[in-house]
């Protein structure tokens, strides 16, 4: 079976992940150490160049990535390709042109729909799934470690148990990350891209760059608000400290007559 094959049939798992289910929130989600976690964190320019590798040898066989334009992928805290590199991948796709045929893509096109009906579209499956849950619904854990999406979509990839199951003539796979068997077999396997920075490309390493360049797709402004966040929280200190200071010397007088009465 080819690659292409193997992708068109695997990546179709992330349509079963991607609906909520008891199953999915009983799985066993991995912790993985990403740069963008984190209140300063941000996102590694290398990581999300070979995960853009990987979602497109592998992943766009079957699934869309609709929401992203191709010149987001030439942003500074991005992928940051070259502007002639980003213009040279998207010459190598098609979109339609709106009268029924199909034309080269350029900068300003999105990556095309999925292939497949229940294939989901990839642009905010990081969003869209919550990879940590805290006790008693009071969402502990995803308030320490964040929604851990980027943690599902690598624990997605990782968790087969290498247990079938056969259904009604259909072979099913167990998935520690589902917390149960879904219909798409293991899909990576070491060496199945070939990195240019030289990376070894192992199961774990293509998990986890495809997780994170889909977690820059869902929050490519990621770093950008993080860095006002923390401004924010700089400004509304000095002002409660202003506050609190200025309250004071407006009550001393008084607290200080009451104590002479």
């Amino acid at each position: 079976m080819t690659i292409r094959k193997l992708a068109l049939s695997a990546l179709t798992a992330l349509s079963l992940a991607a609906t909520p289910s008891v199953a999915s929130e009983a799985g066993h989600i991995e912790d993985f150490a990403f740069s963008f976690e984190g209140p300063f964190g941000t996102y590694d320019r290398a990581q999300l160049q070979r995960g853009l590798q990987v979602y497109n040898e592998v992943c766009s066989a079957c699934h869309g990535l609709n929401l992203v334009a191709f010149r987001s992928l030439t942003d500074e805290t991005g992928p940051a390709l070259e502007p002639d590199v980003m213009r040279a991948f998207a010459a190598q796709h098609e979109v339609e042109d709106g009268q029924g045929g199909y034309r080269t893509a350029a900068g300003p096109d999105h990556f095309g729909h999925s292939s497949l009906e229940n294939a989901p579209d990839l642009s905010l499956m990081a969003k869209a799934r919550a990879g940590f849950h805290g006790p008693y619904g009071l969402g502990i854990n995803q308030l320490i470690h964040g929604m851990g999406g980027a943690e599902y979509i690598a624990s997605f990839l990782l968790g087969f148990t290498g247990e079938e199951t056969e259904q009604g003539g259909s072979v099913f796979y167990e998935n520690r990350a589902f917390g149960g068997n879904v219909a798409m077999p293991p899909i990576l396997s070491d060496d199945l891209v070939e990195y240019s920075d030289g990376t070894p490309a192992t199961e774990e390493q293509m998990a986890q760059d495809v997780a994170a360049f889909l977690m820059w797709a869902a929050e490519p402004k990621l770093p950008q608000r993080k860095m006002w966040g923390f401004i924010g929280v700089l400004f509304l200190t000095l002002l409660a400290s202003l506050l609190y200071l200025t309250n004071k010397r407006l009550w001393a007088p008084v607290k200080a007559q009451a104590k002479q009465g």
